[in-house]
């Protein structure tokens, strides 16, 4: 089978181009901001008004986008653009890191928090649930790129890439697509309908996109200039994702562990 080969350039004006990369990123903010929206009005003792929903979406995206560029150059080619500096700012040309945007998605919850004069947990529950929404897009955003594939295969729905060589390879980044995407969507969306722990939604996040990370970074290939970090095996995503996991185990146990002493938050 062979991967769609589609420009990634959507849109040229000019000098000007659009990129698809670029277009999926605004695609996971706006569908994250309708679903934040939805939720607002499905779910008002959560104590959101929809009008509050774009500033939310202003902060995230600023901090998704900082945090997932800079992730990017310091755990994964810290070397290339050490050289290269101004190569930090094309940020169209692909190259996030989804470890280093949720630390700067952690801040700008934070900042958001202070602002609003909310728990950072009642922020963080509300997000975890959109924020699969953007990592869908974003994985589609790789497979218009034909870049982030996955390693050679003979299953029937592996594809060739131009950018993988002439053998068929697994579509990683639709893996990713509906794991941490679709399936996460569902899963925090059906766990977040009834009131839980404040934190055990974010915890659930953690748990959720680590666990399907790590399983995927079995079958992706890993970055060329990277390698394997150890056994043959462990990558730089599993290895970051290991450390969600474990937290995310913890916050849920806390979570649950602080609700059995005081009542628990929508």
């Amino acid at each position: 089978m062979i991967a769609p080969d589609i420009d990634p350039v959507a849109i040229r004006l000019g000098p000007l181009a659009i990129h698809w990369y670029g277009l999926m990123w605004v695609a996971g903010i706006v569908g994250g901001w309708w679903v934040g929206k939805l939720r607002a009005h499905r779910y008002p003792a959560a104590g959101w008004r929809a009008e509050e929903i774009g500033d939310l979406a202003f902060y995230i995206a600023l901090g998704a986008v900082l945090g997932g560029r800079f992730g990017y150059v310091l755990f994964y080619n810290f070397g290339y653009y050490l050289q290269n500096p101004l190569g930090i700012l094309a940020v169209w040309t692909g190259g996030m890191s989804f470890h280093g945007g949720l630390i700067g998605v952690c801040v700008a919850m934070w900042l958001y928090a202070r602002k609003t004069k909310r728990v950072f947990f009642q922020v963080s529950d509300f997000l975890a649930v959109l924020t699969p929404v953007g990592l869908a897009t974003g994985r589609l955003g790789n497979f218009i790129n034909q870049e982030l594939w996955g390693k050679v295969t003979d299953l029937p729905w592996g594809m060739v890439f131009k950018t993988g060589g002439p053998l068929p390879r697994h579509p990683s980044q639709l893996y990713e697509f509906a794991l941490e995407g679709v399936v996460s969507f569902a899963i925090l969306w059906w766990y977040a309908s009834k009131p839980r722990p404040a934190a055990s939604t974010s915890g659930l996040f953690l748990v959720c996109y680590g666990v399907f990370r790590f399983i995927v970074e079995f079958v992706r290939e890993p970055d060329a200039h990277i390698g394997y970090l150890a056994f043959g095996w462990l990558t730089m995503g599993q290895l970051l994702s290991i450390p969600m996991v474990l937290f995310g185990l913890w916050l849920i146990w806390w979570a649950h562990g602080r609700a059995g002493r005081a009542p628990a938050a929508a």
